[in-house]
């Protein structure tokens, strides 16, 4: 039996947004406690208790978050310091963000004075996805509480600090969640990916040094000083440490997001949190883990598999931004992908020549293959170019849009090649089962 994360040691206690978001319910949740006291401890303090406690980032990447910290210049010179928040969230399958902005704004300004004041920066950008309007204002009214209340702007918390926050609302492009892609929008350039090196840390916004961190990754920060980071390393595995809130949506019967501890089996989660598959465990035809870029897995292997960095990267997925999307067995799962692929081809911003050709190319050959009118040969061929767009762009884009392919070929490529007879005979391309009997 597996032991669930106790309400105690849930970071996000509004995640659902059954209590106020305003400043005054914030603090009685917890929040802007000690803050001053946590940043009199010092930058060095902070960041080796960030590195200690083994967070990685939240965003998909899961880079270290204590150590991306680190690589900031020790010293500001003529060239100021910024932190930029990473709030596009516009990865299909992903929705914790916006809650995190809507039912819980403080816990993610606080950790942006924390952070800032960790890397020497002064001033903080919060770049907010183009279609979320509500959390904008939201946000924005949460910043001017902050302000109105002495903790953000001269003197932030009484610590002899001074920290501006100021929201930025994009236009409402996937590449923007790219990190140098955001910050090319954010001085109100083109949203395409920059060349690195240089990377931010050393020249990113405005030329200058640069953190770029995901929502979670800042919001969860203050907590961790404050509780300490062996209580956050006491959950999940090694190198896997923490809590982390998941999104589990599709065909289950309650979709949800829950904040957990890593490492939990994935049965459990679906099982315990979204009410279960639709229609059984024994429904299940497949789950897209992590958000839509990374492969999705069969069945037999979520039986199993637990929800971390590495326990997925080893079954050949990602945890990603732990956008959980269930598939039962009435799901086309070939259709469900090609739907991907006309997604990532749609949002390429055209600078690299593998993606710009690829994701189009890849997502035309899908389409034949939906309908049953492709080669069999084709398969190999697919598989073959997917492999050519991933790890040959300058962002993870080209990555992005070919590992769906490249996992369901991997799990499902007798389904496609069934398709291609199907159609050579004349049959039904895809015939429903029928409505499920617990229905």
């Amino acid at each position: 039996m597996v032991e669930l994360l106790q309400d105690k040691d849930r970071i996000f206690t509004n995640l659902y947004g059954l209590q106020d978001w305003k400043l005054e319910a914030a603090q009685r949740r917890g929040a802007w406690l000690g803050t001053k006291e946590i940043l009199e401890q010092g930058r060095d303090w902070i960041i080796d208790n960030m590195k200690a406690s083994g967070l990685r980032g939240r965003g998909g990447a899961g880079f270290p978050t204590g150590l991306k910290w680190s690589f900031m210049p020790k010293e500001v010179t003529n060239r100021p310091h910024y932190l930029v928040v990473n709030a596009d969230e516009s990865e299909p399958g992903t929705c914790k963000d916006r809650e995190m902005l809507r039912h819980d704004p403080h816990l993610l300004l606080e950790g942006c004075l924390v952070a800032s004041f960790a890397m020497q920066a002064h001033a903080c950008y919060i770049y907010v996805r183009g279609e979320y309007v509500q959390e904008r204002g939201r946000l924005q009214a949460a910043i001017d509480q902050a302000y109105k209340a002495g903790l953000l702007g001269k003197n932030a918390c009484g610590s002899g600090w001074d920290f501006d926050v100021y929201m930025h609302h994009g236009a409402g492009a996937y590449i923007c969640g790219e990190e140098t892609a955001l910050l090319e929008s954010l001085e109100g350039k083109k949203g395409q990916p920059r060349l690195k090196p240089p990377f931010p840390a050393n020249a990113g916004l405005y030329g200058c040094p640069t953190t770029v961190n995901n929502v979670e990754s800042i919001a969860v920060g203050p907590t961790i000083l404050r509780r300490g980071a062996a209580w956050f390393k006491s959950f999940g595995r090694d190198n896997n440490a923490g809590t982390k809130v998941f999104c589990i949506s599709g065909h289950v019967n309650a979709p949800c997001n829950v904040e957990e501890a890593l490492s939990i089996p994935m049965k459990t989660l679906i099982e315990e949190y979204a009410g279960g598959v639709r229609g059984g465990w024994d429904n299940l035809k497949c789950v897209i883990p992590g958000g839509s870029s990374v492969p999705l897995l069969p069945r037999e292997i979520c039986d199993e598999v637990l929800m971390d960095f590495d326990a997925l990267s080893a079954v050949k997925s990602g945890l990603g931004t732990a956008g959980m999307i269930v598939m039962d067995k009435s799901t086309d799962v070939v259709a469900a992908i090609a739907r991907l692929s006309y997604f990532y081809k749609h949002e390429s911003c055209g600078q690299c020549t593998p993606c710009r050709e690829g994701t189009g190319w890849m997502w035309r050959v899908m389409e034949r293959m939906v309908s049953g009118e492709a080669e069999t040969s084709e398969i190999d061929m697919l598989l073959d170019v997917s492999k050519q767009v991933e790890g040959h762009t300058i962002c993870a884009l080209g990555d992005a849009a070919a590992w769906p392919i490249q996992g369901l070929i991997r799990h499902f490529r007798p389904e496609i090649e069934q398709r291609i007879n199907n159609y050579r005979a004349n049959k039904p391309v895809f015939v429903p089962p029928n409505e499920i009997a617990a229905e």
